[in-house]
């Protein structure tokens, strides 16, 4: 029995664990539309690659915090590629490091209108179509600081942290349309975001894990591949900790 194609959305995808994550889903066949807000070249790179690999993809730019403009990015992976089967909420913004009494209420509002906004938004646009199908895939990329609880960045924290409500809610909710809803929490991965990190820093944290070393993006997209899989299709409402063993 053959596997249907389905389409992927991957937000915040031209770079990053984005990017290796749009990257990975391509190679299990999946057709994956590139969101990015600003690296326009970044991201018709990440194109490029998945197509000369035999792969199909698209990139859309939009603001997954403006309901108008994901409308139209799920409107435009509708007409190329046919409704999101799978959603990837990956899009990220600056992450402030200060203690509260350098917050204001602003800080704390960007993080969530990445972290909560964005997927409430992204999911509303494609639910009606998954419904129809009876069958979805919303993985939420999330972070082991909702479970360490990091000092100093309770902004960035408390909003990963309200993804895990979003992940367990949207579980039993969309359950009896056979949608599953899980979410992958990374831990310190290096992307192209944490150049110029001094190496003493990167090597304190590796010392902490288990495993002694830190993650590479793929992990996270192989953590996330599984899950669209079809073979995942009996796991929905999980939290899968990508970290090496740093939270139990």
């Amino acid at each position: 029995m053959s596997t249907p194609l389905r389409t992927a959305v991957v937000t915040g995808a031209s770079q990053g664990l984005g990017r290796a994550i749009a990257l990975r889903l391509a190679r299990a066949g999946h057709r994956v539309v590139v969101n990015y807000l600003a690296s326009a070249t970044a991201a018709e790179a990440t194109v490029s690659e998945i197509r000369t690999a035999g792969g199909a993809a698209l990139a859309v730019r939009a603001d997954v915090r403006d309901s108008a403009q994901v409308g139209a990015l799920v409107a435009e992976a509708t007409r190329v590629f046919g409704a999101p089967d799978i959603l990837v909420h990956n899009a990220t913004g600056p992450q402030p490091m200060k203690p509260l009494e350098h917050y204001t209420w602003t800080d704390f509002q960007d993080q969530l209108d990445f972290f909560v906004k964005a997927p409430v938004l992204l999911t509303q646009a494609a639910l009606a179509a998954q419904k129809r199908a009876g069958w979805g895939r919303i993985i939420l990329i999330g972070s082991e600081v909702a479970d360490l609880g990091n000092a100093q960045f309770s902004a960035y924290v408390a909003a990963k942290a309200a993804m895990v409500g979003l992940t367990r809610a949207w579980a039993r909710e969309f359950g009896p349309w056979q949608i599953t809803v899980n979410l992958v929490a990374p831990g310190w991965i290096p992307v192209a975001r944490h150049t110029g990190t001094p190496q003493a820093a990167l090597d304190h944290y590796a010392q902490a894990v288990p495993l002694q070393r830190q993650g590479v993006p793929a992990d996270v997209a192989g953590a996330v591949a599984f899950l669209a899989a079809e073979e995942a299709g009996f796991i929905t409402g999980q939290c899968l900790s990508v970290n090496g063993g740093n939270t139990f």
